[in-house]
């Protein structure tokens, strides 16, 4: 059955007084050209308002003509991702179905993609929120330490629960020096499109793994034919939170570049079912949770063909340093 909202929780609103705000005062200026490659052939791919808090401002998302990598522009400030990230409804139903991307059986899925690879003594996972995918993982991989790193309390209260054993509160790449050369894995889910420079990220996660040690980096792919299909109404464009769309070519680049070397590319099982059904909960604001058993069931009907074609709408990457 699709995801139900929690009783008593309304979709999330601005509070009063909000709307009154300028949301200009919250962007950086607009860029000219490609984050990624520098081209300055750049399209509108989106434009778009907050779907899913509905506070005041406009989004929009180009993408480079010439490499194809996908940003918000003008990109939101330090101070603007704060404000739109704060009192985020994470018991609306849009979010609940985001959300089944980190249920624990797609946790377990991903942690049994490095059983081919020797036991890690240490994994790292970034931006690991409450701890949930540790706490899988380690079903797993029972003789791993894992350890996490978050810019919220979130990662305080995962050790309090006993998911990760030791908490980081930050960027990655602020805690470089105190980490570097600790983890035999370190693992990014769906952590870069949030990220204001994923080569940053990228960089200081290599730099914290030993050599020989391997990256896992899962992330929402923007050849996805949805995002065509739906425009403003698929889920993982994600606005305004998300920064950077990056397609696999990018990213392998990237990552040779890096002197790193591929072990698996992974465009399948990454697949999460939730297209359709996000879709309309987008479209209908949240309510209205029977009419979402259609296209719940056709997104889970359509998932073993859809995730070995243009329609898978994430991708996996683990790399060895």
């Amino acid at each position: 059955m699709p995801p139900t909202p929690q009783a008593g929780v309304a979709h999330g609103v601005a509070h009063p007084g909000e709307l009154a705000l300028d949301p200009d005062q919250f962007h950086e200026p607009r860029r000219r050209d490609c984050p990624w490659c520098g081209s300055r052939r750049l399209r509108t791919l989106l434009r778009t308002r907050d779907l899913l808090q509905h506070k005041p401002g406009t989004f929009v998302l180009d993408e480079c003509q010439d490499c194809a990598h996908a940003f918000q522009n003008p990109r939101l400030t330090a101070e603007g991702l704060a404000y739109y990230h704060r009192d985020f409804p994470h018991e609306t139903l849009p979010v609940r179905i985001l959300r089944t991307r980190a249920g624990r059986g797609r946790h377990l899925a991903v942690a049994r993609a490095m059983l081919t690879y020797p036991e890690p003594e240490s994994w790292l996972d970034v931006s690991t929120g409450y701890g949930r995918f540790p706490a899988a993982a380690r079903e797993v991989h029972p003789y791993t330490a894992f350890d996490g790193t978050d810019p919220s309390a979130r990662v305080e209260r995962a050790r309090e629960l006993g998911r990760i054993e030791e908490a980081y509160r930050g960027r990655l790449p602020d805690l470089v020096e105190r980490l570097r050369a600790r983890y035999d894995v370190v693992s990014m889910l769906h952590h870069l499109e949030h990220s204001p420079d994923p080569r940053e990220e990228l960089r200081a996660a290599l730099a914290v793994l030993r050599p020989g040690g391997h990256l896992l980096v899962e992330v929402t792919d923007p050849d996805c034919a949805f995002g065509t299909l739906l425009g403003k109404w698929w889920l993982p464009y994600g606005q305004p939170r998300h920064l950077h769309l990056v397609p696999l070519s990018n990213l392998l680049g990237e990552l040779d570049a890096l002197g790193c070397t591929v072990v698996c590319v992974d465009r399948c099982s990454p697949h999460v079912p939730y297209d359709l059904t996000g879709a309309v909960s987008l479209r209908l604001a949240g309510r209205c949770a029977p009419v979402l058993a259609a296209p719940f069931a056709l997104d889970h009907a359509l998932a073993p063909l859809l995730r070995r074609t243009r329609f898978s709408n994430s991708y996996r990457v683990i790399v060895r340093r």
